[in-house]
């Protein structure tokens, strides 16, 4: 059995394989991910049986985070020939071959008190047979939306061969007031904008939260002081430490190693900024770039070997990839503009940025040697995307022009298709995707 807990709460999911479908073989079931147009896989989801109200939760948000993918489409149930008598039923494939399904979701939900246990199977309709083991989850009634999107992730992952993420969150930076007076507080939230809950209070100005490897700490950059800081936030009690705080500079835009220990961040002082390096345990500094340019927005590869980070030595601002210890910068970006908030895939095959040019800004992706360069979207103002935990998926901050223009968070597929905006709780801004819950 294994065991898995939410950030905020001690209530534990428990995930275990049942047996009826053990001997299931992978059918041919796929949905090859390519750059081309991709018609959505359609799939049939009877309301999951038992469980009353909640059953019919769960299958609804199982539902919506398949669709929300742009890579599968919802058949109506109205559109059904025949439903799912029981979880142990036979299932009429015929009947649902006759409706065009491709996939078939059953499930059951028992409930006991505040205790539920959710079953599901995933069925390849054509060939007629089960695709892979049948899995249940057992928690309270308050991780039942967990529940729903680790459902929704194991199909996902099993039709298209990509990992997980729809059982993750966001820390994102909630923005209220006018422009020039803007409030603006951290929040933390579902990958979906759902279950928002506040982490500072808006008395002061923050900015760029970024989580750790395992989601249990926030780093971010606060007007506290009255000049930029990076702080570490402990999501379990809630308590804040400012990290590096030296008389005479300023230390923003952090982000955390690998393996959780090391924060790279950038520090201005005498007007000049540069990348450095912080033990968080010992608190040791080390400077890994000296350079009159502007030298910010560093970030860590997965193996922890290199960092990206931008820079303007050149004249403008490009992204330039170096050793984790410092030494000898390459440029990567070489198309016109200016590039900024390179942040490296946690697959480890490309770097998202910001890109400025001809007057619009634009999301894209590239190649860690800055090959294959893709803009993936072009607006008034994108900004400092961030990736999903299967490297699929980028969120980013998107504000609309003029005075009342407000910042939205949305996101894309790393193909450029469906792009969609993400509900959040008013305006909000700098994003950052957890890893997936454990």
């Amino acid at each position: 059995m294994r065991m898995f807990r939410t950030l905020t709460t001690a209530a534990a999911l428990a995930l275990s394989l049942f047996g009826g479908v053990a001997h299931a073989q992978q059918g041919p079931l796929r949905i090859e991910i390519t750059e081309g147009v991709i018609e959505p896989l359609p799939f049939a989801l009877p309301t999951f049986s038992g469980g009353g109200q909640v059953a019919g939760d769960i299958s609804r948000l199982i539902a919506a985070d398949l669709s929300g993918t742009g890579l599968f489409r919802e058949i109506p149930s109205s559109a059904f020939i025949s439903n799912v008598a029981s979880f142990d039923a036979p299932v009429a494939y015929n009947d649902w071959k006759a409706i065009n399904a491709q996939a078939l979701i059953t499930g059951n939900v028992i409930q006991q008190g505040n205790r539920i246990t959710v079953q599901f199977r995933l069925f390849d309709v054509f060939s007629g047979q089960p695709l892979g083991d049948g899995l249940q989850f057992a928690g309270t009634t308050d991780t039942w939306r967990r529940m729903a999107h680790k459902v929704a992730d194991a199909v996902y992952s099993r039709i298209t061969g990509e990992g997980p993420y729809f059982d993750s969150r966001v820390v994102h930076v909630l923005e209220s007031g006018p422009k020039d007076r803007r409030v603006k507080r951290l929040a933390i939230m579902d990958y979906d904008g759902a279950n928002t809950q506040y982490l500072t209070t808006g008395s002061d100005l923050v900015l760029a939260p970024r989580f750790s490897p395992k989601g249990n700490q926030i780093l971010y950059t606060s007007y506290q002081s009255g000049f930029p800081r990076i702080y570490l936030l402990n999501t379990a009690n809630m308590q804040t430490r400012g990290l590096d705080q030296q008389p005479g500079t300023m230390t923003f835009a952090p982000r955390f190693s690998p393996d959780g220990r090391t924060v790279v961040f950038s520090l201005e002082q005498g007007g000049n900024s540069d990348i450095y390096t912080l033990d968080t345990q010992s608190g040791q500094r080390r400077q890994l770039t000296n350079s009159p340019s502007i030298e910010t927005g560093p970030s860590f590869s997965p193996d922890g070997r290199q960092i990206v980070f931008e820079s303007d030595r050149s004249g403008e601002s490009q992204i330039y990839v170096m050793s984790a210890g410092g030494g000898e910068a390459r440029r990567i970006s070489a198309g016109s503009g200016r590039y900024n908030t390179p942040v490296w895939s946690p697959r480890g095959d490309m770097i998202a940025f910001t890109k400025q040019s001809e007057g619009r800004f634009h999301i894209g992706v590239m190649r860690t040697d800055g090959s294959e360069e893709r803009l993936l979207t072009s607006s008034f103002l994108d900004e400092g995307p961030t990736w999903a935990p299967n490297g699929r998926v980028l969120m980013f901050t998107r504000e609309s022009a003029g005075a009342s223009g407000e910042p939205a968070l949305y996101s894309v597929d790393i193909s450029g298709r469906n792009l969609k905006r993400v509900p959040t709780q008013g305006g909000a801004s700098d994003p950052d995707w957890s890893p997936l819950l454990p």
